[in-house]
């Protein structure tokens, strides 16, 4: 082999390699190009998806790619740290949204990118999020089982004679001891007072404890309804929305407001993301009242748009948890108590499941 053909050869490789190098780079960029929009998944996702996400790509021609998770704020804590953010914008609990602000991981909302900010109840803009909608954690149980005289407080949900069988709780603190501070008799409207002190919390965990051999811990909002549908529960705390959601499928849930723990969940902006102004375009979108109004018949959660609100079908309103009627008795998930309190009180907890 010549000197000269070895040194064409050489060129052509090299040729080769810069192209590919190039398909990558371009590839790459086009990822990058993307707005990742991320959700808690299931049902409730399916329902921003046919709501908002699927109307907004038709419209606006902006490439968006979606993506799930179990809550938390790990992910967006490691994407900025390292300088590496893929993530855009990510639906968060209120308590998390707290802290990852106050962390500086989240881009401060910027009100005067949205056109239809006077139809945004105020209630609804923090400092790094803007209100996604009003979730409902309720006690759900089996129609086939009981029938309409199921459980129907928080009470009842500990009567294990009566109603027997296993009960699911969500295997963390938050909403699972007010739930069984709610069941042991103290008011909704006290019990973050009882909570904030030590015999409080003694108090709460005496009465999981009561309850400790029927419980069955779930992880993710889907969990409970498919145990309830199985037969492995006779009873759970469950997301209202969800529970609608599954008996417009057929199923024969039934749930009680009665002692409803309600938050809202917010649409946040990772900080540093590459694309800020397609992710506030997208906000905008989902904040038209009809888009709202569709969202909640998808999944029959409480809207942050005051005209969706008023437009809202009346045989729709006994489904919201934002319904007066379904407000009596009802507790306001305290996230300044939990933004306090959540680490000592997650390492008992974790003690406290842990133990045989």
């Amino acid at each position: 082999m010549t000197v000269v053909s070895a040194r064409s050869r050489c060129r052509a490789g090299i040729s080769k390699l810069a192209a590919l190098l190039a398909l990558a780079a371009a590839a790459t960029a086009s990822m990058a190009a993307d707005l990742t929009v991320v959700g808690f998944g299931g049902a409730l996702q399916e329902a921003f998806r046919s709501a908002y996400f699927e109307p907004f790509k038709k419209q606006g021609g902006i490439a968006l790619v979606e993506d799930s998770y179990p809550g938390g704020y790990a992910r967006q804590k490691a994407m900025v740290e390292t300088g590496n953010v893929t993530w855009d914008l990510v639906q968060m609990d209120e308590n998390e949204m707290a802290s990852a602000c106050e962390q500086g991981l989240l881009e401060p909302i910027d009100r005067k990118q949205f056109a239809k900010a006077q139809d945004i109840n105020p209630a609804a803009f923090a400092k790094c999020g803007v209100g996604a909608f009003v979730w409902s954690k309720v006690l759900a149980y089996d129609g086939r089982k009981f029938g309409d005289n199921g459980p129907r407080t928080w009470a009842e949900f500990w009567d294990t004679r009566r109603w027997p069988g296993k009960r699911g709780l969500r295997k963390q603190p938050r909403m699972t001891l007010e739930i069984a501070l709610l069941a042991d008799g103290v008011p909704a409207a006290d019990v973050y007072k009882v909570l904030a002190t030590k015999p409080g919390q003694d108090r709460a965990f005496a009465k999981l404890e009561q309850l400790r051999p029927s419980i069955v811990w779930w992880e993710s909002g889907a969990q409970p309804l498919e145990w309830l549908d199985s037969g492995t529960l006779a009873a759970t705390a469950a997301y209202s929305g969800r529970i609608a959601s599954a008996n417009q499928q057929g199923k024969q849930f039934r749930f009680s407001w009665d002692g409803q723990l309600y938050s809202m969940d917010y649409w946040t902006i990772v900080k540093g993301s590459p694309h800020r102004q397609q992710a506030y375009a997208l906000l905008d979108s989902m904040f038209d009242a009809q888009r709202q109004v569709a969202f909640a018949q998808a999944i029959p959660y409480g809207v942050t748009n005051t005209r969706a609100a008023a437009a809202m079908p009346e045989a729709l309103r006994p489904l919201l948890p934002t319904s007066p009627q379904n407000l009596r008795n009802a507790l306001l998930l305290d996230t300044a108590f939990w933004v306090d309190h959540e680490e000592e009180l997650l390492q008992r907890f974790t003690r406290w499941v842990s133990q045989r």
